[in-house]
């Protein structure tokens, strides 16, 4: 009995690869379901996220100090390399961990915010990048930015409340005049961790969109299921 279900889910395998084969690449991306794939890639870089340290251990997306005012950069300007001297110090260590811990956090409960987006697409207005091997993740990122910043922001202000993080802020700004002077507030705070979070979200995104096509009998069996 197991040989013939094992035969069988052989077969129905093979049959829907054949099928995706033969089909013309923008049609065969919506035909499996590029939202699926997205969908997946999506649930896989939020789990990977999610878990205590990623953002911190990774240094390709570590969130670094808020970046102050129009100053530009990761950290900004004069303000920021005080800020970065601080760390230097261990004045602002502790801070950047629970930072990034946030940020983590909010990674975790943001599936249903990435996957109402996903659902809003539309992939036939865009056949050019979704040819490219992250251009869901790219063109989810065009269409959906400023929307998903603007209903990540209220998870990434939770996670750094319940973190201590602005309360951190205000201990060291009352003990170091540097702080006080960056002229960080709590809009800030979220605004910078919150655009950061999103570069690495995507990142990571764009990585397991990569993946999944390069290594598309990998995640098959889970996409026929669904």
């Amino acid at each position: 009995m197991n040989r013939i279900i094992d035969r069988r889910q052989l077969l129905a395998g093979t049959g829907a690869f054949a099928m995706l084969a033969l089909t013309p690449y923008p049609l065969r991306a919506q035909g499996l379901g590029l939202s699926s794939i997205l969908g997946r890639a999506t649930d896989n870089a939020l789990d990977k996220l999610s878990q205590p340290g990623a953002f911190y251990d990774d240094e390709s997306i570590r969130i670094g100090l808020p970046i102050v005012g129009n100053l530009g950069g990761r950290a900004g300007g004069l303000m920021g390399s005080l800020l970065n001297a601080g760390n230097r110090l261990g004045v602002l260590g502790g801070v950047t961990r629970s930072i990034n811990d946030a940020a983590g956090v909010a990674a975790g409960e943001a599936k249903p915010i990435f996957r109402d987006a996903i659902d809003n697409l539309s992939f036939s207005d865009a056949p050019g990048i979704i040819r490219e091997s992250d251009g869901g993740t790219q063109y989810l990122r065009q269409s959906s930015n400023d929307r998903l910043h603007s209903r990540l922001e209220p998870l990434v202000d939770s996670a750094l409340e319940k973190a201590g993080v602005y309360g951190q802020f205000d201990k060291l700004a009352e003990d170091h005049s540097f702080i006080r002077d960056a002229g960080l507030n709590r809009e800030r705070i979220n605004r910078s961790v919150t655009d950061q979070g999103l570069d690495g979200i995507f990142a990571y995104i764009g990585s397991e969109e990569r993946e999944f096509r390069s290594n598309p009998l990998g995640g098959l069996g889970d996409l026929l299921g669904n």
